[in-house]
């Protein structure tokens, strides 16, 4: 009788997990499909004299209004900037202007499954063709060949090597990423070179692979405020009022996910000085901007994809 129970028991655990495994697929394809079409939408607004306050929020209004929430702050980042930049609620002087080679990051996720993407924008100019189609070939390659067991260095062996086939670099120390629920950024790290790991790609996983190129050295560097933050550890002594309640709205609202300055105005009037009570006490930290450190301009190309048994699905596609 007591065998009968454990193995009626173990079955309902085995449903569970199977029930909880479709759930987090359809979450992962809905979270995926939305990003892409916000990334299509949004590269559809960049323009000459828009304003990159007004795309940012209208991708993420645009991400909610289809049922997802934001996974981070849309990030534009131009020019040598390869990541790590979304405009200040008062940016309103900040426009895109004729040449500029624009990143567009688009993050959505469904109950905390995220859907990552990214691609290139060249604002009426065509000088940076070659940069942009290295880095969308590299991506198309990495896809190709990722599967169970392969190692993450034969994939950043084979986006190095087609980067570097259009007599450009890839960014070193810029990397693909595992996702896990309420995590941007986990196992396996996806190199962009060939390196020494010996981590493996496993099945049922799922990873944003995001081949930059560039026409500097191929490493990036910085320390500037991005504008975008994130959550770390609860802080219980302020002298701040302003600081303890916006603490109290970031991890409500926000966290475990980055977010934005300009989000703050939705829970405090006036969080400036907040802001920088909570970074000196180390309740919340900013991402830094990170810039090609000889002034290369970046191209960036990224999709999510779920590792099948013989190779993987794209979840970022906008159908």
């Amino acid at each position: 009788m007591e065998d009968d129970d454990e193995k009626a028991e173990q079955g309902k655990d085995d449903a569970d997990t199977e029930e909880k495994r479709r759930h987090r697929l359809v979450c992962y394809r809905k979270a995926g499909r939305i990003a892409g079409q916000a990334l299509e939408f949004g590269a559809g607004l960049i323009k000459e004299k828009a304003r990159l306050l007004d795309v940012a929020n209208k991708v993420e209004e645009f991400i909610v209004e289809k049922g997802a929430k934001a996974a981070f702050p849309v990030n534009l980042a131009i020019n040598d900037v390869a990541a790590h930049f979304t405009p200040r609620h008062d940016d309103a002087d900040l426009v895109f202007q004729r040449g500029d080679l624009v990143k567009l990051d688009v993050g959505a996720h469904i109950e905390g499954f995220i859907g990552d993407t990214a691609m290139t924008v060249e604002v009426s100019t065509t000088s940076n063709t070659d940069l942009i189609r290295a880095a969308k070939e590299a991506l198309a390659v990495a896809i190709d060949i990722i599967k169970p067991g392969i190692e993450v260095s034969r994939i950043g062996a084979a986006v190095e090597q087609t980067i570097k086939g259009y007599g450009l670099k890839p960014i070193r120390n810029l990397t693909g990423h595992g996702l896990r629920k309420f995590k941007l950024h986990g196992s396996p790290s996806v190199p962009n070179v060939k390196d020494r790991s010996k981590d493996i790609v496993k099945e049922d996983t799922f990873v944003a692979l995001e081949p930059f190129s560039t026409t500097g050295v191929g490493e990036v560097d910085g320390k500037k405020n991005s504008n975008i933050y994130s959550f770390v550890k609860k802080k219980t002594f302020f002298t701040s009022r302003e600081a303890a309640n916006l603490q109290k709205q970031i991890m409500d609202k926000f966290q475990p996910l980055p977010f934005a300055e300009r989000w703050c105005y939705q829970a405090s009037k006036a969080p400036e000085g907040a802001l920088g009570v909570l970074t000196r006490a180390g309740s919340i930290t900013y991402y830094p901007i990170l810039r090609e450190i000889d002034e290369g301009m970046v191209a960036q190309a990224e999709h999510t994809v779920h590792i099948l048994p013989d190779g993987c699905e794209i979840m970022t596609s906008p159908k």
